[in-house]
């Protein structure tokens, strides 16, 4: 037990930078899948609300600028994973990986994106990009808890009877 305790939040955070990091390739190089998901799902949806270009190349929410707050994320979290002074970057990547994964959970729910995504061939992906994202997800929020007592002031604190 002493080991899980000391070494959790290592595998966590391995988990977030591996699925952060192999998703950079397809983001950076524009790669069939991802303009799928952001050009050709994403940004016709935010057009249609009034938001033009949101998922563009270019626009706020690009693949290049996701896949940019991906990699601060994981560089976050490997300083703060292997250099015990610098604890406080693993809570502060773990931050904002929940924060990047939370808008892509989103966005697979409420979109017409879904849960399943088209890969280049055609295919389903029969959701594996929603399971990672959720994995993702619960990895973050568990480095967060772990971490929580370097974060003064930034998470509220439970109220005392």
């Amino acid at each position: 037990m002493n080991f899980v305790r000391r070494h959790l939040h290592v595998v966590l955070a391995l988990y977030v930078v591996f699925v952060f990091v192999q998703s950079l390739f397809f983001k950076f190089s524009d790669s069939p899948e991802t303009i799928y998901i952001f050009q050709t799902k994403l940004d016709p949806w935010a057009a249609s609300l009034g938001f033009p270009g949101l998922f563009a190349p270019g626009g706020i929410f690009s693949a290049h600028v996701v896949g940019s707050f991906e990699l601060l994320a994981s560089l976050l979290l490997l300083g703060g994973t292997f250099v015990a002074r610098l604890r406080l970057l693993q809570a502060l990547g773990a931050m904002l990986g929940l924060g990047v994964i939370s808008g892509a959970i989103f966005f697979h729910l409420f979109t017409p994106l879904g849960v399943q995504v088209v890969n280049a061939d055609g295919s389903k992906d029969g959701g594996e990009l929603f399971m990672l994202a959720c994995g993702v997800w619960i990895c973050s929020a568990i480095l967060i808890w772990l971490r929580r007592d370097l974060l003064p002031g930034m998470l509220p604190r439970a109220q005392r009877s």
